[in-house]
């Protein structure tokens, strides 16, 4: 599965000793100064994401909607704007000052700034969330603000009460999450009505005298929703045409091989031809839903959903996908996809909605309508950006508040919850002894890991309650205690 991830640029960490504070003010106007005389274009990724490079003549999208001019004359002051400082990268800024909406804030990943009294918000790309370095003790006007649209597989501990109550906001993939980013592989609702590469059932009906009914296409083998053991199972009683390495049963041209080709036009036309796709997530979590369902929906193609038990919710209409969660076996899955392949009737059921464009779905229409981010639109700000501002715009509200009263408020409203982020506990499929697989090492990692990552969640709360730096040596002879 091609990774949704903005290229994480680090910077080189600069010596600073803490009793020389006027070096700490010095190096901030520096890289003001670095940031006044640099333009940036703004690059999307395949994934929907924006990287940032320098270049002559263009600016990044934000800043050309939102950024801030310096008179070199005027003196920036220091203390006039929050510092958001980016503890486990996402961003290779070293110093950029962002206005959003009416506030402004400074970004940036330098750690000089850890001990800055304007520094007023943490943030953390989960992935790379790490125990070994966490800006500790934690003072109470220090915000921690988390960035994680990725599968549990990438940092299990943080799917567990102890730790994503942590964070006073965040960004997940769930829809309680303070900044919801359920939607962020879909770029819009004219990409799903549009029938570009639809191909039409007519021809599709032609292509099954040498194509299967079904394709998959997966190269992430033995993830933690095991949707290897139901393909296996399920091939047993149904033709699949397997493109991956998981399963591979037919090859791809040559340079559609590389995964980062999943989004070109040229693979999109090959799996456009197929009737159905097996569109199975790589872990079962509420509104954890990839590009596995979204592009099917957006060729043409039925998918067969296997994820997010709360899909529901997110279908264009009622009848556009069939759920594997409402078959009790393989079996009876297949008889029903050779049912529908062999029923044009039954068959254009599924597509209807798409042939006549209409998406009766309000939740999924007024998600799209209401979010405050683009996907691969150079016209939006992209969903970091949109983080960003989330919590810049927070701490300028604590501020005020703060001013106010008169007094640190005893606790912030915006607090995140277990619903944040959570998944449950991985499972695995158990269908013939004859063909089901033994537990491979990677299954039976997933389900440890788990259990593992609860005591690593207990461990690192109760350390981060304590409010002081610790060792790794603690932390694993916290989790192993018992």
């Amino acid at each position: 599965m091609v990774r949704i991830q903005r290229r994480k640029l680090l910077a080189s960490c600069l010596c600073v000793t803490a009793t020389v504070f006027l070096l700490v003010t010095l190096q901030v106007m520096v890289e003001l100064g670095k940031f006044e005389r640099k333009e940036f274009k703004s690059s999307s990724l395949q994934d929907g994401h924006t990287k940032m490079e320098e270049a002559p003549t263009h600016l990044n999208s934000f800043l050309k909607k939102e950024g801030l001019t310096f008179n070199r004359k005027r003196k920036w002051e220091l203390d006039s704007y929050p510092i958001m400082l980016w503890w486990s990268p996402l961003t290779g800024e070293t110093g950029r000052l962002g206005q959003c909406g009416a506030d402004a804030c400074f970004f940036t990943i330098n750690r000089t700034y850890l001990h800055h009294h304007m520094t007023k918000a943490f943030l953390f790309y989960g992935t790379d969330f790490n125990i070994d370095s966490l800006p500790l003790p934690r003072k109470a006007h220090h915000d921690w603000a988390l960035f994680h649209e990725e599968s549990p597989k990438n940092n299990y501990k943080l799917f567990h009460k102890p730790v994503i109550t942590l964070f006073n906001y965040t960004a997940t993939f769930s829809r309680h999450s303070h900044l919801p980013l359920t939607t962020q592989y879909l770029e819009s609702i004219e990409v799903l009505k549009s029938l570009r590469y639809l191909v039409p059932l007519q021809s599709k009906n032609k292509l099954r005298k040498r194509l299967a009914p079904l394709v998959y296409v997966q190269s992430d083998c033995d993830p933690p929703s095991d949707r290897d053991s139901y393909v296996r199972e399920l091939m047993t009683y149904i033709e699949v045409d397997s493109y991956g390495e998981c399963l591979r049963n037919k090859d791809l041209p040559q340079q559609l091989k590389n995964p980062a080709s999943m989004d070109a036009d040229a693979f999109y036309r090959i799996i456009a031809q197929y009737k159905f796709i097996l569109a199975f997530e790589n872990a079962v979590c509420d509104d954890y839903i990839t590009e596995k369902f979204w592009r099917p929906l957006k060729l043409g193609v039925v998918p067969v959903y296997y994820g997010s038990p709360s899909i529901t919710d997110w279908l264009p209409s009622n009848k556009s996908a069939i759920l594997v969660s409402e078959f009790s076996h393989p079996r009876e899955l297949a008889s029903y996809i050779r049912r529908l392949d062999s029923d044009d009737r039954l068959y254009e059921a599924y597509v209807e909605w798409k042939l006549k464009g209409e998406i009766s779905n309000q939740r999924l229409l007024t998600a799209l309508r209401e979010r405050k981010w683009g996907v691969q639109d150079v016209n939006q700000d992209n969903y970091i950006d949109a983080f960003e501002c989330m919590v810049c715009n927070k701490v300028w509200a604590n501020i005020r508040l703060q001013e106010k009263v008169g007094i640190e408020p005893a606790g912030w409203p915006w607090e995140a919850e277990d619903n944040h982020l959570s998944c449950p506990e991985p499972t695995v499929f158990a269908f013939s002894p004859l063909r089901t697989p033994p537990l491979s090492s990677l299954r039976e990692m997933w389900i440890s890991s788990f259990e593992q990552s609860k005591k690593e969640a207990q461990a690192l709360r109760w350390l981060v309650d304590r409010n002081q730096n610790f060792s790794s040596q603690e932390f694993w002879g916290l989790v192993f205690k018992h």
